[in-house]
């Protein structure tokens, strides 16, 4: 029941915020916002605005700003009001800021979460080589800075967890290091396979990266930006292993994994709950911005076609356009949350 309650909670307030930056964007421009949603589904509470219906709806996930001419054209409605009526710069504005406080409010918690709870250093630098492991057979020691792995560059101990993550373990894991004398030197290592008793497969390579924790002001700015690019990085490189087929799509997770992972991070106490929401929010407000119908970056593409032809594109092709991608991303989502629930038994 507490897992339920912090899963509604988080998702409640990462998209709460998320649509506030469309709203607050569409009104600082002027456009008409008929209603602003917290849910799916049916109404549960509704209070009618000055202009615009505020509403609590009955599914605890996902939600909405609906805009004047979002949809294609709105004849109830001046065009200067509505979405199509305003310039590109204006439009982008609107699209991108949900996104954007995303983005902002992630940053926000990491410095708060460093501030309070210390700001663990990311350096890729082995903090242990556990003995009799395969890379201590291979040479690798406690100190050893990583440099690349399979001649990827390594930056920060994220790095590390996803070229690890993303290696097929065919063959040996190549890693190249910065010795504490200066020295560089190659490690091929071959991580020995597990299998758990449900038949969960995992690669054990024994190597430790709990770096030093920091505090102060000036450590906790610096591991905000590092850990808010890290992320960026780490989606950059999914979407891209997803594209070339190096990653499937069943190894995604939809609401059902999410909630499995809430229940895991409270057990580990308030910091992990709220290094959480921080890594959703950069998770929601980068997929959001991904050029493709029905997400905000496809109203971007639209934007920027628009500035480069000189005149929009017409906001009933642009609408059938919007709903077809609404459509994949549904049959997605479905998919994915099939496979999470596979998962589970």
């Amino acid at each position: 029941m507490v897992t339920l309650l912090l899963f509604i909670i988080l998702l409640g307030v990462i998209i709460f915020i998320h649509e506030g930056g469309h709203f607050l964007f569409a009104k600082l421009t002027g456009i008409y916002v008929h209603e602003f949603a917290l849910g799916m589904g049916p109404k549960l509470i509704s209070k009618q605005g000055k202009e615009t219906l505020y509403s609590l709806r009955a599914i605890p996930i996902g939600g909405f700003c609906q805009l004047a001419g979002e949809e294609g054209e709105d004849t109830t409605i001046p065009k200067e009001r509505t979405l199509q009526g305003k310039k590109p710069w204006q439009k982008f504005l609107v699209m991108f800021f949900g996104a954007g406080f995303n983005f902002i409010s992630a940053m926000l918690m990491l410095f708060f979460i460093a501030l309070i709870f210390g700001a663990p250093n990311m350096a890729p630098v082995l903090s242990s080589v556990a003995e009799d492991s395969p890379a201590s057979a291979a040479g690798l020691e406690e100190g050893d800075k990583i440099l690349s792995i399979n001649n990827h560059a390594i930056h920060t101990t994220d790095d590390i967890s996803i070229y690890i993550t993303l290696d097929k373990h065919k063959e040996a894991t190549v890693f190249e290091v910065e010795k504490e004398d200066g020295s560089k030197e190659t490690y091929e290592v071959m991580p020995e396979k597990k299998v758990t008793e449900d038949d969960q497969v995992s690669y054990y390579y024994g190597i430790g990266m709990q770096g030093e924790t920091e505090r102060g002001f000036l450590a906790s700015i610096n591991y905000m930006i590092t850990k808010t690019g890290s992320l960026l990085k780490q989606m950059v490189i999914t979407i891209v292993n997803l594209f070339t087929g190096n990653l499937s799509v069943s190894q995604l997770s939809g609401p059902v994994g999410i909630y499995q992972i809430v229940g895991e991070q409270a057990a580990g106490g308030v910091a992990n709950i709220l290094y959480l929401f921080a890594f959703l929010s950069i998770n929601v407000g980068f997929l959001n911005l991904i050029p493709f119908p029905g997400f905000d970056g496809g109203h971007i593409l639209f934007v920027i076609i628009e500035k480069i032809k000189g005149s929009p594109v017409n906001p009933e092709t642009e609408a059938k356009i919007q709903t077809v991608g609404l459509f994949l991303l549904m049959l997605l989502m479905i998919y994915v949350t099939f496979n999470d629930v596979l998962r589970l038994f």
